[in-house]
């Protein structure tokens, strides 16, 4: 999982190429589960959790530049 000010570090194309990695992950990982073969069902918090903090700092970043 990455920490914040290392995820703030990264610029927007870098930060939105990796959600979109991690919105793959997560639509695996929910499939995984339907079909019973998940068996670490904590993944789905850390995905969820940094799907978030990206998408915080991408907010934080357009709010910031409108300001």
């Amino acid at each position: 999982m990455s920490k914040a000010q290392d995820l703030r570090a990264q610029k927007n194309e870098e930060l939105e190429g990796r959600l979109s990695d991690l919105k793959k992950e997560q639509f695996n990982l929910r499939f995984q589960k339907a079909s019973g073969q998940l068996t670490n069902t904590a993944q789905f918090g850390r995905v969820r959790t940094e799907i978030a903090r990206i998408k915080t700092i991408l907010r934080e970043r357009r709010d910031g530049a409108n300001a």
